[in-house]
């Protein structure tokens, strides 16, 4: 947030195939489902995205209660505060710093803030293959699944917080650069992302341009779009991405 007298610029990028979203560019909004919660529309089908991702800010004793349709299923992941998430049949599990859950499309849930934190929310419809049963609701925390080194690279660790299954047709996963790392690679593929920094800075090449990222930063990617990354700052840079994987191309 700029004073009065200074001029306003901005990082932000929203171009046909990719978006760089800083947090101060978009303001909060209401959601029927969350009552009273300040929730940010960080994707969606208006942006050009086949998911919709939210950010959310959720005060302790807020929360939602959502009935199973059979078709969306929702990924949370815990920035800080404390949650309690009941879905399906499940037991009450806490969601704290680092805490996520894939909850089925076939589960109800109810999800309630214990103490005030953020909460990233990501919703997509399911895609069903014959022969193929559809996922049990997963929870777990990232501080549990393995870092395991990127293509040999000691100083780029990578978490799959989702496990690559033929029943999943979502990968959300971790990325962490060591500073002066980097993606060996400029990567072009099929999959979409929805990246959202949780601590760092760096340099991001998307399409034809390199643009400056830091945490809070949200990144939409659609099909195609070449990309990659380079670590800078004094502290690793840290973010948690989605894609859509495990299917094939609808004609």
């Amino acid at each position: 947030m700029r004073a009065p007298h200074q001029l306003l610029h901005s990082r932000t990028r929203v171009k046909p195939r990719y978006a760089l979203l800083p947090l101060e560019g978009y303001p909060p909004s209401k959601l029927p489902a969350w009552p009273s919660v300040d929730a940010r529309v960080l994707a969606s089908p208006a942006l050009g995205a086949e998911f919709a991702e939210y950010l959310l800010q959720v005060k302790a004793k807020q929360g939602t209660t959502h009935t199973a349709d059979g078709r969306i299923e929702t990924f949370f992941y815990a920035l800080d505060g404390e949650f309690e998430l009941t879905a399906g049949r499940g037991a009450k599990q806490k969601l704290s710093a680092g805490g996520f859950a894939l909850v089925s499309p076939a589960d109800n849930y109810q999800l309630s803030c214990v103490a005030d934190g953020r909460l990233l929310m990501l919703r997509k419809a399911y895609e069903p293959v014959d022969g193929i049963d559809m996922p049990h609701t997963l929870v777990g925390n990232e501080r549990d699944v393995p870092a395991e080194p990127f293509m040999g690279d000691e100083g780029a660790k990578l978490q799959l917080l989702i496990p690559d299954r033929p029943e999943f047709d979502i990968a959300m996963n971790i990325f962490e650069f060591a500073p002066g790392h980097n993606l060996p690679y400029v990567e072009t593929h099929v999959m979409e992302h929805g990246l959202y920094f949780l601590q760092g800075k760096g340099l991001y090449y998307l399409d034809d341009e390199w643009m400056e990222v830091e945490a809070t930063d949200f990144i939409w990617m659609g099909p195609f779009v070449p990309q990659s990354f380079y670590a800078t700052g004094p502290v690793s840079s840290k973010y948690l991405y989605y894609k859509n994987v495990n299917r094939d191309v609808a004609l």
